[in-house]
C-alpha cells in the first residue's frame, strides 16, 4: 500500500511540473501527461512497475470524456453544417480509414489491427486544434467553420470505433452476425437510455436544483455518466458509448453549462491519468530504433489527411485558400487516437512495438500542431503560390477601409472600448483596436469590428497596427500599471500623439501623466462629474454655467475633487453578470435554420433579443427592414442577456 501511495505520489508530482513547463512553452497538456507516463513507467524510473494498475482509472477518464463530448454534441449545429459534416467531414473519415487500412493490410495482414490503426489514424485532436483557431482568431473564418465541421464529424465517428473493436477481437469467425447482434443490442439500450432522457433526467435534476447544493448535484451528474456507461457494459457495448448518450441527452437542457462545470475537474484529471498510462506503454529502445519510420508514418498521414481534404473542399466548389487552410489543420492524431489504440492494446490486437510507434506518431504530431496552424497563412501561400490570396480571405473577416489610414487607435476592447468604437464609427472616424483576450478578438472579427489579437504593451504590436502614425491614441483598460508599459513603449514610438488614458479612480494620476499621458479619464470622478451635471441642471442652473464648471475640473485634472472619505467597496458579483448585455455575432451556415427567412417573420420580442446588425460580404447593414432575407453566411448581431442570446443563437441554427 505505501509503495502504491508513493508512487502515485511521485507520478502526480512529475505530472504538475510538466503540465506547467509544456503550458509555458505554449504545448498541449495532453503530451505532459505522456511523458509524465514515460518518466514513472517501467521504462524510465520504474515508479509504476505494472500500468494495467491504473486500467480501472483510465477506463473512467474515457467514460468522463465521452460524457463531455455528448454535453457539447449539438445536434441543430451540426444539421446546420450538414453539407459540410456529412460531406466533407464524412469524405475525411471514410477515405482515410480506407486508405490506411489498405497500408496496414499490406504490413501486417490484419484487417482487426488495420482497422485499429486506421481509425487512430484518421481522427484528428479537437482540444489543440480548437484551441489554436480560437488563439489565432481563425474560429469566424469559413476555413475555420470548414475544420470545426470535419472535427464534429470526427467526433461522431469515434463512438462506433469504439464499438467494433472490441467486436472484433472477441470475433469467432462471424463478423456480421456479431455486427447484427452489437446493432441490435445498441438500438435496445438507446430506446432504454432515451426514455430515460426524455421521462426520468429532467424531473431529477430539477428537484436536485431546488436543493441548491453543489455536492448533491455533482453527486448526480456522475451517477448518471457512470450508470449510462454501466448499462452499455451490460448489453456487450462500450461504456464511453452509454456515457455519451447521457451526455447528449442533457446536453439540450437547461443544466448543460452547471454539468460540464462539474463534470470538468474529474473528467481532467482521469484523462490526465490515462494518458500517463498510455505514456508508460511506450518502449523507448523501440521508439528510438523506429524513429525514422515514426517520422515517415507522420508524414504520410499529413499527405494523405491533407490530400483527401483538400481535394474533396475543391470539388465541393470552396475556395483553395480555405481548403487547404482546413487540410493542413487536421493533418495530426488525436487525443481519440490514444483511446483507440489503448483500447485495441487491451483487446491484443496490436503488439508493444506497434503500440510504441502509435503513441510517437501522436505524440509528434500533436507537439508541432500548433507551431502549424499559427503559420498556416505562408503555409497556404507556399502551396498555392498566390501570396496575396489569404489577405483577400482574411479582409472579409474585417471591415473595408483596411487600407486607410487611422485616425485613432484604441488599446483595449472591451465595453469601454466597443462604446468608443460605436461612437467614432457614427461620426465616420477611421479607428483600429488591439485586445489580448482571444475569444473577445474573434467574437469582435465576425461582427465587423477592426481589432487585431496582441499585446499593446509591445512596441511591435503597436508598430504593426500603425501606432506611430495615429494623431489620437486611448487607453481604454482601467490597468494602471499594464497603462504605465504601453504608455513608455507608445512615446517611442509617437511622442507626438494625444493619449487619453482611463484609469479607476485618481490615485496614479500622476504616474500616468510621467508616463505621457495627455489626459487621464478616472471613472470614479468622471461619473462624479455627471452625476454633478444631472443635479445642477435639475436645479436650474443654465447648461452652459454647467458645462463650463465641467470643463474647468478636467483642464484643472480635477483638482477640487482630489480626496474622499472611504468606505467599504463592493465589487460586481456573478449574479450582476446576468444583467448586463452583451453584443454576440453568430453566423449562419448552410442549412440554418433561419436562411431565406425575413427580419418580419422572426419573433425576436419573444426570444428577449434585439436585432443590431447584419454584415454580408463585408456590408454591415444596422437596423435592417423588415424584408431583409437571411442568406448562407450573414453574420447576425444580436443584443440581449447572456441566456437569451445564446437561447437565439440555437434558434436561428434549429427553429
Amino acid at each position: 500500500m505505501n509503495g502504491t501511495f508513493s508512487s502515485l505520489l511521485m507520478l502526480l508530482a512529475i505530472a504538475v511540473v510538466l503540465v506547467w513547463l509544456f503550458r509555458r512553452i505554449k504545448l498541449p497538456a495532453i503530451l505532459a501527461y505522456l511523458v509524465a507516463g514515460i518518466i514513472a513507467g517501467p521504462e524510465v524510473m520504474e515508479w509504476i512497475k505494472d500500468p494495467d494498475d491504473y486500467h480501472l482509472v483510465a477506463e473512467l477518464g474515457i467514460v468522463f470524456l465521452l460524457f463531455s463530448l455528448g454535453l457539447e454534441f449539438s445536434l441543430p449545429k451540426m444539421m446546420a453544417m450538414r453539407r459540410w459534416v456529412f460531406g466533407l467531414g464524412a469524405a475525411q473519415v471514410i477515405g482515410s480509414l480506407l486508405v490506411f487500412m489498405l497500408i496496414g493490410f499490406l504490413w501486417l495482414g490484419e484487417w482487426a489491427a488495420s482497422l485499429a490503426i486506421a481509425g487512430a489514424l484518421a481522427l484528428s485532436s479537437t482540444a489543440v486544434v480548437i484551441k489554436q483557431l480560437k488563439e489565432s482568431a481563425q474560429t469566424a473564418t469559413r476555413r475555420g467553420q470548414m475544420t470545426v465541421a470535419i472535427l464534429l464529424f470526427q467526433d461522431i465517428a469515434v463512438v462506433p470505433l469504439l464499438i467494433i473493436i472490441p467486436l472484433l477481437a472477441s470475433d469467432s469467425g462471424s463478423i456480421g452476425y456479431t455486427l447484427l447482434i452489437a446493432l441490435a443490442k445498441g438500438t435496445a439500450v438507446i430506446a432504454v437510455l432515451m426514455a430515460v432522457g426524455k421521462w426520468v433526467l429532467p424531473y431529477l435534476f430539477k428537484e436536485i436544483a431546488k436543493q441548491r447544493t453543489d455536492e448533491l448535484f455533482v453527486l448526480a451528474t456522475l451517477l448518471v455518466a457512470l450508470v449510462a456507461g454501466g448499462m452499455t457494459h451490460l448489453f456487450g457495448l462500450s461504456m464511453a458509448l452509454g456515457a455519451f448518450l447521457a451526455g447528449m441527452m442533457l446536453g439540450e437542457s437547461q443544466y448543460k453549462h452547471q454539468l460540464e462545470a462539474d463534470i470538468r475537474p474529474f473528467r481532467d484529471i482521469l484523462m490526465g491519468l490515462f494518458f500517463t498510462t498510455i505514456g508508460m506503454q511506450l518502449q523507448l529502445t523501440g521508439f528510438v530504433n523506429n524513429l525514422h519510420w515514426i517520422l515517415l508514418a507522420v508524414l504520410v498521414m499529413s499527405i494523405v489527411k491533407i490530400a483527401i481534404i483538400s481535394s474533396v473542399a475543391r470539388l465541393m466548389g470552396e475556395r483553395d485558400t480555405d481548403a487547404w487552410g482546413s487540410a493542413i489543420s487536421l493533418f495530426q492524431m488525436g487525443e481519440f487516437g490514444f483511446v483507440i489504440v489503448a483500447l485495441a492494446n487491451n483487446h491484443n490486437l496490436l503488439s508493444p512495438e506497434i503500440v510504441t510507434s502509435m503513441i510517437g506518431i501522436g505524440v509528434f504530431s500533436m507537439a508541432i500542431t500548433p507551431i502549424i496552424i499559427h503559420r498556416l497563412k505562408p503555409l497556404v501561400d507556399a502551396i498555392i503560390r498566390t501570396p496575396d490570396s489569404i489577405e483577400q480571405i482574411e479582409s472579409q473577416r474585417t471591415p473595408q477601409g483596411d487600407g486607410l489610414e487611422n485616425q485613432v487607435l484604441i488599446c483595449g476592447f472591451g465595453r469601454t472600448g466597443q462604446t468608443i468604437s460605436r461612437f467614432l464609427d457614427a461620426e465616420g472616424i477611421t479607428h483600429i483596436a488591439v485586445d489580448n483576450d482571444p475569444l473577445r478578438v474573434q467574437e469582435a472579427v465576425a461582427g465587423g469590428a477592426r481589432v487585431y489579437f496582441g499585446d499593446s504593451a509591445r512596441k511591435d504590436i503597436l508598430r504593426a497596427v500603425g501606432a506611430e502614425k495615429v494623431d489620437l491614441v486611448i487607453i481604454s483598460f482601467a490597468d494602471d500599471a499594464r497603462a504605465v508599459e504601453v504608455l513608455k513603449e507608445l512615446r517611442l514610438l509617437n511622442p507626438n500623439a494625444y493619449v487619453i488614458v482611463r484609469s479607476r479612480d485618481d490615485q496614479n494620476l500622476n504616474a500616468l501623466q510621467n508616463a505621457g499621458a495627455s489626459q487621464v479619464v478616472p471613472d470614479t470622478l468622471e461619473a462624479s462629474l455627471m452625476l454633478i451635471s444631472h443635479v445642477l441642471s435639475h436645479s436650474g442652473i443654465p447648461i452652459r454655467r454647467i458645462l463650463a464648471r465641467l470643463d474647468k475640473e478636467r483642464r484643472n485634472h480635477y483638482g477640487e475633487m482630489h480626496g474622499f472619505f472611504q468606505g467599504s467597496e463592493t465589487d460586481m458579483g456573478p449574479e450582476m453578470v446576468d444583467k448586463l448585455e452583451f453584443l454576440r455575432a453568430v453566423t449562419l451556415p448552410e442549412g440554418a435554420w433561419a436562411n431565406g427567412k425575413t427580419v418580419a417573420s422572426l419573433d425576436w420580442e419573444q426570444h428577449n433579443v434585439q436585432l443590431k446588425a447584419i454584415r454580408r460580404e463585408d456590408e454591415e447593414y444596422p437596423n435592417p427592414d423588415d424584408a431583409t432575407e437571411f442568406e448562407p453566411q450573414d453574420v447576425v448581431l444580436l443584443v440581449g442577456k447572456p441566456r437569451y442570446v445564446e437561447a437565439a443563437e440555437r434558434w436561428l441554427l434549429e427553429g
